[in-house]
């Protein structure tokens, strides 16, 4: 188990909160988030001179290099400020680097790899539908068909973030047989340009994360070529199943990150805020509500990093991401709901940042995977026959 960082992740760990601090503090990530449907290009050009867009990238394909551990390091330091706009990283990170890295063809790689570490092509997921979530498979309707030269596709997607300024979704459809029985019916994951004659998206307003656009996605005979599978014919799931523990891993460094902001903002708040002739800090409740939140802290450090240093290791960790996942999300959201219970009035107010982090963090407990089905992993980990 990983109970420290080393020297290198320490200086690395500084470096990306000093470049926070000084280019995307929390003031600036609140007026960004404000710009509903405002892509904040700014961070993401801000991100690619930083590097890290490269990060978890391999040298050879003109990254940066860093495994779970270290993309674990830069998630939280990016959440602590910004909040749910560090998806501007992790999004194309997963759908990009990670799919990439798992199953792209090594022509894939050169080409896409590259561009993606220089910031010059963003990509989204296109993979939950209307009538699914959860039940991605058995409800998905999207199809794939083969013809000469490619695939035609049609269907429609729900909640790809980011996909109106992406240049590649990387979209789950069903292939094969569309009359074949079966709730596992065989996938095909494919990237699809955003450009291609037959798409069309709009936003779905949101709670959270307003200047990342969700997007539906509608495709009628979009035809993509095949090149742009990724992995095998019929075996699309399996691709994005090779990738899915970095994902809940991911999102919980991220979550781990809102919350370090969350106690930050509590404790100087405290400190300063004055009731009945004295500071709030030196009220009962509210050092208990913030030795809450600094335990729940510890609490997403150890479980983040373990399952973390887990994945860099090559370490069977389904059970930990799982874990991670549940744990973190359902921490932070507390710790921002008390961080707006702290701040009294003020925690409601657009001027503070509590309820941007819960806005935000919300979702984590829903997606990418709901913690109620994270638990239904979990006990089948154990044994437990499928509930589902």
């Amino acid at each position: 188990m990983l109970l420290d960082l080393d020297d290198d992740r320490r200086a690395f760990r500084d470096f990306v909160r000093s470049w926070v601090d000084k280019n995307f503090p929390p003031e600036r990530a609140l007026e960004l988030e404000k710009r509903e449907y405002q892509y904040p290009y700014e961070l993401w050009e801000g991100m690619a001179e930083a590097g890290f867009h490269a990060m978890g990238i391999d040298e050879e394909y003109g990254g940066q290099g860093g495994n779970a551990v270290d993309t674990a390091v830069l998630a939280r330091e990016l959440a602590r400020s910004l909040g749910g706009l560090s998806w501007v990283w992790g999004i194309p990170s997963f759908a990009g680097a990670k799919a990439l890295g798992h199953g792209g063809t090594e022509e894939q790689k050169r080409e896409y790899l590259p561009r993606l570490a220089a910031g010059e092509i963003r990509f989204s997921i296109a993979v939950t539908e209307p009538g699914g979530g959860t039940d991605l498979l058995g409800a998905m309707t999207t199809r794939a068909k083969k013809v000469d030269g490619g695939w035609r596709v049609n269907g429609q997607k729900m909640w790809s973030t980011g996909a109106k300024e992406a240049t590649y979704l990387l979209l789950l459809a069903r292939s094969g047989d569309p009359e074949a029985p079966g709730r596992r019916a065989p996938t095909t994951l494919l990237l699809v340009p955003t450009d291609s004659p037959g798409i069309e998206m709009r936003y779905i307003p949101k709670l959270g994360m307003r200047a990342m656009g969700s997007c539906e996605v509608f495709l009628d005979d979009v035809f993509v070529p095949d090149s742009q599978l990724l992995g095998q014919e019929h075996q699309g799931f399996k691709v994005l199943l090779a990738s899915l523990n970095n994902e809940r891993i991911m999102s919980g460094a991220l979550a781990l990150g809102m919350l370090d902001g969350i106690l930050a903002e509590s404790v100087e708040y405290a400190k300063s805020r004055t009731t009945f002739g004295k500071v709030i800090g030196q009220h009962q409740i509210i050092q208990h509500y913030i030795a809450d939140t600094a335990l729940g802290q510890k609490q997403g450090e150890l479980m983040v990093f373990d399952a973390a240093w887990r994945e860099a290791a090559g370490m069977h960790c389904h059970q930990e991401a799982n874990m991670v996942k549940v744990v973190t999300s359902e921490l932070a959201v507390s710790a921002a709901d008390r961080g707006i219970q702290i701040l009294g009035g003020m925690g409601i107010s657009s001027e503070t940042h509590a309820q941007r982090f819960w806005r935000d963090l919300r979702q984590f407990r829903i997606a990418p995977i709901s913690n109620e089905m994270a638990r239904n992993n979990l006990a089948e980990s154990f044994g437990l026959p499928r509930s589902y």
